[in-house]
This record gives C-alpha cells, structure tokens and sequence, in this order.
C-alpha cells in the first residue's frame, strides 16, 4: 500500500506550507522528504491547481545550479525542442525507464554490500547457517560454544605472547655475542 502524499500547499508570496506537519517549508525541505520516500504533491492554495511537477522541476534547477554536474546541456535542449506532445511523452518514458533500471542497480548494489558486510562481521554465524547447525542448537549450548570459543583465544594470545617474548630473548642474546666493532 503506498502511503498517503503529503500536501502542500503554495501561496502567492512563494510560500510552501506542510499541511501535515503544520509548517512552512522549503525546497530544501521537500527535497529531503522526497528522499526519504515520501510522495509530496504541491497545490496552489487558492485554485487547488496541481503545481507538483513544477516544484519538483524548481528542485531540480536548485540543487544542479550549484553544482557543475546535473543534467546534460544536450538533455536539457532536446527537453525545451521536444515541444509536441509525442516526442515529449517518448523523453519522458526514457527517462523514467532509465532512472527505474538505475534504481534497481543501486538497490541491487545494496543488498550484495549488505550481504557481504553481514559475512565480514559474523563469519561464525555465517558458517553455522551454511552448515545448517545455527537454528538446531539451543541457547544453552551456543553460550557454551562462545564460551569455549573465547577461551581457546584467550590460551592462542598467551601462546603468542610467549613465543614473541621469546623471540625477542634470542634476538637479545644474539646482539650480546656479537658486539658492534
């Protein structure tokens, strides 16, 4: 179910008001609630005329004119040229169908980083889920598990902790039989 557009409404001195959040915003502001996946439609205040599409058109122009990239000068010229109703609605279906492909790759994109950054910080869960054992286990038993776990690192560090003060013994005492000249 798609939620519900958050109206706002646009008054003759430019101002936008959030009927549903009860305040005056900006482009700015809508821009972020766009972003944030809410549908906004914009209407004059008066007449109730729909004026969604030329905010959002403001919103574009705002956020590309500080900014050496947005959209290409070519585009830009083929949109003002595509003036008939055909070529018009062509342009407009490419570029929703190109900006629906590029949304599908991000979110494709997402969910694999996602996927790849649960492996990195659970390799052990992971490999209980590969190998089925993660869900039969008891809570008991994984405690336990963690437990055992923990403590074969714990006797690895001192391991290692030995061995490197040893090797730094030996190298200690190869410095002391072989003075400098």
């Amino acid at each position: 179910m798609k939620p519900s557009a958050v109206l706002i409404k646009k008054y003759g001195n430019r101002r936008l008001y959030d009927t549903a959040g009860s305040r005056y915003v900006n482009l700015d502001d809508l821009a972020a609630l766009i972003r944030a996946g809410k549908d906004v439609r914009v209407v004059d205040a008066k007449t109730g005329q729909d004026l969604t599409r030329v905010v959002l058109t403001q919103i574009i122009t705002e956020d590309a004119r500080g900014k050496p990239t947005g959209l290409p000068l070519e585009l830009l010229r083929q949109l003002i040229i595509a003036s008939d109703e055909v070529r018009q609605e062509f342009l407009m279906w490419y570029l929703k169908s190109a900006f629906d492909t590029y949304q599908k790759v991000q979110e494709t994109v997402q969910s694999r980083l996602s996927e790849v950054q649960s492996a990195i910080l659970s390799p052990v869960d992971m490999m209980k889920r590969f190998l089925g054992a993660g869900a039969a286990q008891p809570a008991i038993a994984q405690s336990t598990e963690v437990e055992m776990l923990r403590q074969r690192v714990a006797d690895l560090e001192t391991k290692l902790l030995k061995k490197s003060a040893a090797a730094r013994k030996r190298s200690r005492s190869r410095h002391l039989r072989f003075p400098k000249t």
